[in-house]
């Protein structure tokens, strides 16, 4: 039979083990297993009940001890300078034991009133119990509470925004910020549950009108269930991470890595370098370096990083803000390739031939130090032959070779032919108060076209590799579209004017040959967004199915760890194929490399849905004191209940509820995409251009309500009656406008999905 230990032994054990407190841990420190865990549980209560011992979460510890990381408020220095501390979760009977705050160098300064997380180490023979060391502040890593704040007679309280939650927090009068009713927030947990059971919060901050644009991001990520702070635990582990060493690194140090980024850009994770090829069998032929951050070296499987990473599976990007898959002390230091700062990273030796075709690659753990940290504007510049003073020193030995290379790889490109997609990209300016100044698109030059080539070429390497060394890894996967799915492109190109040929395997040079039919004209617009609307979303999968957009046999990303979890696990597959270090891919990585892939593919369909949301959000507001304008655009959908309009200036897209239309029925017809009106005969098609008035812009759902007011310039012709005749046109007036409200819904949730 199993012995159960005393009360006296498990209190001595819970006083010398304060770190293993958990039933669990009790329970292996006794040898006790099966039904025994009954008793001990049992007597674990008894102990709690008599006030022995207090129940954190699953785990026990002696009240009159403080646990080993604990919150802290800073006390004023005393007369010697020395620094104490007061224990904020202390529930002993006695006095707080006396806490004494020992900083180390690297710290901040501490003031009266501060809050910190703290590592404490109890001590003998001391006028002091603990000694404690800085995790971390709190407060710059709270956890976040948004809402809407209702006031009330004592405070008020906290109501969620997410739909799925009912979970409401109170807030006392000294609390509340002098928020006021109606009011956005943001608040942090402070304390226990108040009398009515529900827990209490601090207002932190008044973000005002939740439909003002401040507001707009925060809404998107807490409605779509984005985590945005980090858990205490993750920060502290991310805090006491030190540099990797040079040990058995190649040592790149020397050699003119450097980054090109977006003006505005705080991370740097991929860095290159190309030079011509030296070896006579390779004539005219170049060398390009790609390094990327080495991620894996800090975010470990299994860590609290690794799980959080996992958890988020990519960075979100908004105008606004990022929400980052890893914290700021890994992925705006550590993990950025900052310049003429040394850096670990994992790079690829790629050899080109004159055509830009990869002849060969190397892969090699290293140490990199960046020669300069650029960005796009500036490096096209230089090249285009106005250099500025960063760019000078690097344009004859590091710009130009590195545009050569590029030269020749637009040949190889040229006869891979991958999707020539040509839909240019919004990017919304705000003010420093949030609100947006212009809606422009952004201009593509060849500096983009070149990193991207590059990070291409480093993926393709990086997935060929994997598989020469038969590593398990996460590809990339792209599947050609639906039989269903090309056969309504075929018909939008042929109510076009233009052919899509039926009968042959398809390939993306066939989709290429339409998109140049099409360019220049009225209907490129339409054309481009139609093939886009074709294809299949592209995931993560341990199975290769190739990439079709892209026009590769095997494809993996290797080249953003920083910001994508996919990309972290082929580092770490790359780690063990080459036996670099113990911190590859594990066997519990590989057995849920499946299931990993499913996650990652959700968690990036999520954050497109917030950016997406976002997006028209912003729009929605920028658009707020123009309703009632005349806009121009096309005509980019039709549904039963309506049609939807691109605006030509900003690109949003704006709703036009069929019941609107005017006064004859439209009929609408799923293939060929129209409605044609049952008196006049008169059709609405897929890129029509149309001039519209704004009648509803609604920031907090994104949503554009427009009446549509000619077609091709012309005026909408207003029919005669309806399906029932002239004595039927009251009829249907007034049923489309019981529509009206219905259809605005729909299309709400037709955004959403």
């Amino acid at each position: 039979m199993t012995r159960i230990p005393t009360k006296d032994e498990i209190l001595q054990w819970i006083s010398e083990n304060p770190t293993q407190t958990s039933k669990r841990d009790i329970a292996r420190a006794f040898g006790i297993k099966g039904a025994a865990r009954i008793d001990l549980k049992r007597i674990l209560k008894e102990l709690q009940a008599d006030g022995h011992l207090e129940k954190r979460k699953k785990t026990y510890r002696d009240p009159d001890k403080l646990p080993p990381v604990s919150v802290l408020e800073m006390l004023a220095p005393g007369g010697d300078g020395d620094l104490f501390a007061k224990p904020l979760e202390w529930h002993g009977d006695g006095d707080a034991p006396v806490v004494l705050f020992v900083p180390k160098a690297s710290d901040p300064a501490m003031g009266e009133g501060d809050r910190i997380l703290a590592r404490l180490t109890e001590v003998k023979g001391e006028q002091h119990d603990y000694e404690a060391r800085l995790i971390r502040r709190i407060g710059t890593n709270p956890g976040r509470i948004l809402g809407i704040f209702r006031k009330g007679a004592e405070g008020g309280r906290i109501l969620p925004i997410d739909k799925g939650s009912d979970k409401e927090w109170t807030v006392a009068n000294g609390a509340s910020l002098s928020a006021k009713d109606g009011e956005l927030v943001e608040a942090e947990a402070a304390g226990p549950k108040s009398r009515m059971g529900l827990p209490a919060a601090r207002i932190t901050s008044r973000l005002g009108d939740p439909t003002q644009p401040k507001a707009i991001s925060l809404i998107a990520i807490h409605q779509h269930g984005i985590p945005d702070s980090f858990p205490d635990e993750v920060i502290a582990e991310a805090d006491a991470i030190k540099p990797a060493p040079l040990g058995k690194r190649e040592d790149l140090r020397d050699m003119p890595l450097f980054t090109i980024d977006p003006a505005d850009a705080r991370d740097h994770d991929d860095a290159c370098y190309a030079h011509p090829d030296d070896d006579p069998k390779n004539p005219g032929g170049h060398v390009v370096w790609v390094a990327i951050a080495d991620v894996a070296h800090y975010v470990t499987p299994g860590s609290a990083l690794d799980r959080e990473a996992r958890k988020r599976g990519n960075s979100t990007y908004f105008p606004d803000r990022v929400v980052p898959m890893l914290p700021d002390r890994l992925s705006g230091d550590l993990c950025s390739l900052h310049e003429g700062v040394p850096r670990a990273c994992i790079a690829v030796r790629m050899v080109l031939d004159a055509k830009g075709n990869k002849i060969s690659h190397r892969f090699t753990r290293a140490m990199m130090k960046s020669a300069a940290s650029l960005h796009y504007e500036e490096v096209q510049q230089a090249i285009d032959g106005n250099p500025n003073d960063r760019c000078a020193p690097l344009l004859e030995d590091v710009l130009k070779p590195l545009y050569a290379a590029y030269e020749a790889t637009k040949i190889a490109r040229a006869v891979r032919q991958p999707l020539e997609l040509d839909l240019p990209e919004r990017r919304i300016e705000l003010s420093d108060e949030g609100e947006v100044t212009a809606v422009n698109f952004k201009e593509r030059l060849d500096a983009h076209r070149l990193i991207e080539e590059f990070m291409v070429l480093a993926n393709v390497a990086a997935a060929e590799e994997l598989i020469s060394k038969r590593q398990p890894l996460l590809f990339r996967v792209h599947e050609e579209p639906s039989p269903e799915k090309l056969e309504s492109l075929r018909e939008v190109a042929q109510a076009s004017g233009l052919t899509l040929a039926k009968g042959q395997v398809l390939k993306t040079q066939h989709l290429n040959r339409l998109l140049e039919q099409a360019a220049d004209t009225e209907n490129s617009e339409l054309i481009n967004m139609s093939t886009l609307r074709s294809m299949t979303q592209a995931y993560y999968a341990p199975e290769n199915f190739g990439h079709f957009g892209l026009a590769l046999k095997a494809y993996a990303h290797f080249t953003s760890p920083i910001r994508r979890y996919a990309d972290l696990i082929v580092h770490r597959a790359l780690v063990t194929a080459h036996g670099w270090g113990d911190d590859g891919l594990t066997p519990e990585d590989v057995d849920m490399l499946a299931q990993t892939g499913t996650h990652i593919s959700d968690t990036e369909r999520r954050s497109m849905m917030a950016e997406r949301d976002t997006t028209d959000r912003y729009l929605a507001a920028y658009l707020a004191e123009r309703v009632g304008s005349e806009l121009n655009g096309r005509i980019s959908g039709i549904a039963r209940f309506g049609l939807f309009v691109r605006l030509d200036e900003t690109g949003a897209d704006g709703l036009v509820p069929i019941g609107t239309l005017g006064r004859e029925y439209f009929r609408h017809d799923v293939e060929e995409q129209t409605l044609t009106g049952s008196d006049t005969g008169f059709t609405l098609g897929l890129g029509m251009p149309v001039t519209v008035r704004l009648a509803e812009a609604a920031p907090v759902t994104g949503g554009l309500v427009v009446e549509l007011l000619a077609v091709a310039g012309k005026p909408m012709p207003r029919g005669g009656g309806g399906r029932g005749g002239s004595s039927n046109r009251g009829r249907a007036k007034n049923r489309s406008r019981s529509k009206t409200a219905k259809t605005r819904k729909k299309v709400e949730r037709k955004r959403r999905g």
